[in-house]
């Protein structure tokens, strides 16, 4: 439900992908970069409430740590890891 490219630009990680309808947790190594291109979704950052992101929104997720998504249409994102 979840698909996504990575590639690199100026030695700097990024992904790209698509989100499909539903609920993800994801551990990050890197601190990530987290923008919406397409529609919104529900994130809960570490330590933070739920809160939306839509399209042109950035959340920052801190590195070692754990993030929540709800999904509830097709969204789409690009994650840069810094």
């Amino acid at each position: 439900k979840v698909k996504s490219l990575g590639f690199e630009l100026n030695s700097i990680p990024y992904t790209t992908g698509v989100l499909l309808p539903g609920e993800y947790s994801f551990d990050t190594e890197k601190e990530e970069h987290l923008t919406v291109t397409v529609g919104e979704f529900e994130i809960r950052p570490p330590a933070s409430d739920w809160k939306t992101a839509k399209a042109g929104d950035t959340v920052v997720i801190p590195a070692k740590s754990k993030f929540d998504l709800k999904v509830a249409k097709p969204a789409s994102y690009v994650c840069v890891y810094k």
